[in-house]
């Protein structure tokens, strides 16, 4: 497989992702478009902060299937759906940080608001504090068949702008490319953090 730019920036996201502490125990999974229809995902079962770019497997966009036979991640349905969506993303993080699980347990509603916050300013478009920023919240399904289908069904009618959660599992966001979906997730994971931080201090 040849390394492009912008799979080197995928390992190399993995590998902050790890240090972080948002993809424990072999969890989470990451990818980039490719060419041909295919995109990059991180193999199965494999620890995020010491991948390689060998550790990235060929996925068919449309149909999720790998040709070369190896096991890609199990949300592999939602990184398809992700690039079938939007034709604009580039990228796809999918972690398990303990705010974005917690919080996606606490949270009562169908999304989470952010609002208030200088930070959203990190997210695509967000010019002001004043706005509101709405992450869709899904429960959350072993059939990720049923799930992307319930996704796709969301964003037929609502707007799915950035990530969404899915609850006591992750966050899943996106960019343009890895630069900006990185960008995207540290930004949410900062905001998060605010949000359990206000939410503790006003019980």
């Amino acid at each position: 497989m040849t390394v492009t730019p912008q799979l080197a920036q995928l390992v190399a996201a993995c590998h902050w992702i790890g240090q972080q502490g948002w993809a424990p125990a072999t969890g989470g999974n990451m990818s980039i478009r490719a060419e041909r229809g295919l995109c990059l995902l991180s193999e199965s079962g494999k620890d995020k902060g010491s991948l390689t770019a060998a550790d990235f497997i060929e996925v068919e966009i449309a149909s999720g299937r790998a040709p070369s036979g190896r096991k890609p991640s199990a949300e592999t349905g939602l990184h398809t759906l992700i690039y079938r969506l939007f034709p604009e993303a580039g990228a796809v993080l999918h972690t398990h940080s303990v705010n974005s699980t917690v919080l996606s347990r606490i949270e009562t509603g169908s999304a989470l608001l952010l609002q208030g916050y200088e930070m959203q300013k990190s997210l695509s478009g967000q010019r002001s504090h004043l706005d509101s920023v709405a992450i869709a919240l899904f429960d959350n399904d072993q059939n990720i068949s049923a799930l992307a289908a319930r996704i796709e069904a969301w964003a037929q009618t609502r707007p799915l702008r950035y990530g969404f959660l899915l609850r006591g599992h992750g966050l899943t966001c996106w960019g343009r490319d890895v630069q900006e979906a990185r960008r995207h997730l540290e930004g949410l994971e900062f905001l998060f953090n605010c949000e359990m931080q206000r939410r503790l201090l006003e019980r």
